[in-house]
């Protein structure tokens, strides 16, 4: 407590590890996979990534999860996305857990993205992963459930942080990935609860007079009581 009575925060509460920005150039790292040994760089090559962690293997949240993921592999394919996986367990471990996944979430796909081995936490230090609230037999913090979206130029684009006890909803995740991937190279933002199709908002930095040769299908100004002109839709650019 301070001279005011505030509880003061101390480092043992926050999280270990870096942490890691937006546009910065995620770490790069070797590790032990269930699909072999990977060199992260190199296995991100010129895709998409999406690297997810989980608390621990045989545990009922993490199993719908990364079933979930499994279901949607095709989706996140067909938009250049790599799927990666993490938890602390080694890989005999994510072996043996694979089966149940597939059992439990009735895949007639079989698991085709790999997931990480770091039983030392080097990763999850790398990242800032682990979570202070959730620790092992050993008393060692395991993993939150962090999504990390990387694009082809190996920066951070999004990064989520969940705790152990909430599901993440990868839908969403999915829906994200369409919105980074439009506005990388368009001059537009998607609107809250923007789906793939729908109108997009035209950004601010975009002059009034340069709007109609950039967006070709049409520019909407909503006009609002302040007079100013800064809510402009047009339809999700190709």
């Amino acid at each position: 407590m301070n001279k005011r009575g505030d509880k003061l925060i101390s480092f043992s509460d926050t999280m270990p590890g870096q942490v890691l920005k937006l546009g910065d150039v995620v770490p790069n790292f070797s590790s032990d996979t269930t699909q072999g040994n990977i060199d992260f760089h190199s296995w991100i090559q010129d895709s998409w990534a999406i690297l997810f962690s989980h608390p621990a293997d045989y545990t009922p949240v993490c199993t719908t999860e990364l079933g979930r993921v499994q279901q949607l592999s095709n989706e996140f394919n067909k938009r250049g996305v790599k799927l990666i996986a993490l938890s602390c367990d080694e890989v005999e471990s994510h072996n043996g857990w694979i089966k149940d996944i597939i059992a439990y979430n009735n895949l007639t796909t079989g698991f085709s993205y790999p997931i990480i081995a770091d039983p030392k936490r080097d990763v999850a230090n790398l990242y800032g992963m682990l979570d202070p609230d959730e620790k092992d037999a050993k008393g060692i913090p395991l993993t939150c459930r962090a999504v990390f979206v990387i694009g082809p130029d190996r920066r951070l684009k999004l990064s989520l942080l969940y705790p152990a006890t909430t599901g993440r909803n990868f839908d969403e995740i999915l829906r994200v990935v369409d919105s980074l991937q439009l506005t990388a190279t368009r001059k537009v933002a998607t609107p809250v609860d923007w789906k793939q199709g729908g109108s997009c908002m035209v950004v601010p930095g975009v002059k009034q007079e340069d709007a109609a040769g950039l967006f070709p299908k049409g520019v909407k100004v909503h006009e609002v009581p302040s007079g100013k002109v800064y809510l402009r839709t047009t339809p999700q650019p190709e």
